[in-house]
């Protein structure tokens, strides 16, 4: 799976050069312009790394930083133009992991990336976030907020996929061959009925549906319209 990097950025110029550097590297990128937009995207894709701007229109991304540190563990590298001690002691302070100046040099800022990244696959599990539906890799657990949902193991792995994989639709073939392996010879409808049990537990408490059906091709995980 590629590891996702989210991108809070508002200059244009910088936000064409780290995407096609880093999609060059085999990441999957994401971008916002601004702090609303970035802590949108990080709630939906849960991205692997962030790198974020400070001087951004609206939100600060001080401001961005303090609100992910308080739901997320995520690495975050600030890259800003601001560069005095005092600018680089209030960036850390408010929750990045490595902070660069404007402006950098490429092979710098992905060397730190993707020490970050080795970092943090070390350090801490990983969590997957969409919506109000988080799923913890280390307990085999998810939740809608606070309530905590327990998964069968079935149940797990189908799950995991679709939220490593949000807003995208997946096969039904895609989605055999990953949780029930390429041989999986079984009953068609075992896919649907493992589905429906998922679905039983999510929406238990009223919540609205994230699992959707496309039909004749298979399942996404997204938000209704």
């Amino acid at each position: 799976m590629k590891e996702r990097i989210l991108i809070i950025e508002d200059d244009e110029a910088i936000i064409r050069l780290l995407k096609r550097a880093l999609t060059y590297e085999g990441y999957e990128v994401h971008t916002a312009a601004d702090g609303e937009s970035g802590l949108t995207l990080a709630r939906n894709h849960s991205p692997d790394l962030i790198i974020l701007d400070i001087m951004l229109p609206g939100m600060d991304g001080i401001d961005v930083c303090y609100t992910l540190r308080a739901v997320s563990s995520v690495p975050i590298l600030m890259l800003t133009a601001r560069d005095t001690v005092d600018d680089r002691v209030e960036g850390l302070d408010s929750g990045a992991d490595d902070y660069m100046v404007k402006p950098f040099d490429l092979k710098e800022l992905l060397a730190r990336i993707r020490a970050l990244l080795r970092r943090t696959k070390v350090d801490r599990p990983e969590v997957y976030t969409f919506a109000d539906l988080t799923l913890d890799t280390s307990t085999r657990q998810a939740a809608r907020e606070e309530r905590v949902i327990t998964l069968t193991a079935k149940e797990y792995d189908l799950l995991e996929l679709l939220m490593r994989h949000p807003k995208q639709v997946l096969t039904r073939n895609v989605i055999f061959d990953h949780v029930w392996g390429y041989s999986f010879r079984g009953e068609s409808n075992v896919l649907d009925v493992y589905i429906r049990y998922i679905r039983q537990k999510l929406e238990s408490g009223g919540e609205k549906r994230l699992i959707q059906t496309v039909r004749g091709i298979g399942y996404v995980l997204r938000e209704e319209s």
